[in-house]
């Protein structure tokens, strides 16, 4: 069997049953380690029997609901390969605008200045330690209650020797312990409405780790505890940046609003148009009256 007739059995496999084709190439291009060119260039090449075998047994596991980042370990975020396994969530390309978004906020904000930041239900790492590759003159802290989570971070955090500080804890807490302040808190927290559980796709639903994925009864529990920690942390000019789910952002911001009164808030759409991000920066004084 060629490289092509396995992609095109293994695409048809996928669309018999409403999956989606591109897990074919996927899973080929992870057995032979090639990237989307080269594999082009090889599919008149024969493909190994044992490949064959992978990808049937990949392709039913698959069909069962393991999602295929389980299925070879990693996922691809702001173009590095970060480690992934039922301990944490999927790094989603929707959280790499977030990234952006807090990267041009800072530069405004900060410009030279060194900033210190957090990032708040850490999981895979992805925020954490893109913030710490993207930004060198970034001190980061990265903050997980799972200590499983935690393993995978650090192991990322070696793998693309980022510089990042790993603490574990609930929220904010280990840095109210310490005392410590930062300038710019980023968290893209569990958001998921407990009543929105059986309508989510069988492989986030029984894949993913339901700790970073529901938020309480209306998917806002986290946002609610963020407002009494957030302002014991935040330095007096700062930035707090969330992801929310769908038809959260405006509370989320009403929200920041009503804590940091002084501050600027401001919900920004993702690449699909929808709200998404929610920021408030600049003064962070609490109102005394």
């Amino acid at each position: 069997m060629t490289v092509q007739e396995a992609l095109r059995w293994a695409s048809s496999f996928l669309e018999e049953r409403k999956l989606e084709p591109p897990v074919a190439e996927w899973l080929i291009r992870h057995y032979l380690q090639v990237n989307r060119t080269k594999l082009f260039t090889m599919l008149q090449d024969p493909i190994e029997p044992k490949w064959i075998d992978q990808l049937e047994h990949d392709l039913h596991e698959h069909a069962k609901g393991v999602p295929v980042q389980h299925l070879i370990g990693y996922e691809e975020f702001f173009g590095r390969r970060f480690a992934v396994n039922k301990h944490v969530l999927i790094p989603r390309p929707e959280t790499e605008e977030l990234v952006v978004a807090v990267g041009q906020l800072a530069a405004k904000l900060f410009r030279d200045e060194q900033v210190t930041v957090v990032d708040v239900g850490t999981g895979s790492g992805a925020i954490s330690i893109t913030l710490a590759l993207e930004h060198p003159t970034f001190e980061v802290n990265a903050i997980d209650i799972s200590e499983e989570a935690l393993f995978v971070a650090q192991k990322n955090a070696k793998n693309l020797e980022a510089d990042v500080h790993f603490l574990k804890g609930d929220l904010l807490q280990p840095l109210i312990n310490q005392q410590k302040k930062v300038k710019l808190i980023v968290s893209n927290p569990p958001y998921i409405p407990l009543t929105d559980a059986e309508q989510l796709a069988v492989h986030v639903r029984d894949h993913e780790p339901h700790l970073a994925l529901f938020g309480g009864q209306d998917g806002l529990d986290l946002y609610r505890r963020f407002m009494t920690e957030l302002p014991q942390v935040i330095e007096q000019t700062g930035i707090i940046a969330f992801e929310v789910g769908i038809n959260q952002a405006r509370i989320v911001e009403a929200m920041l609003a009503k804590a940091f009164p002084y501050a600027t808030t401001e919900i920004r759409n993702d690449i699909s148009g929808k709200e998404r991000m929610v920021f408030a920066y600049g003064d962070m004084s609490k109102d005394e009256g």
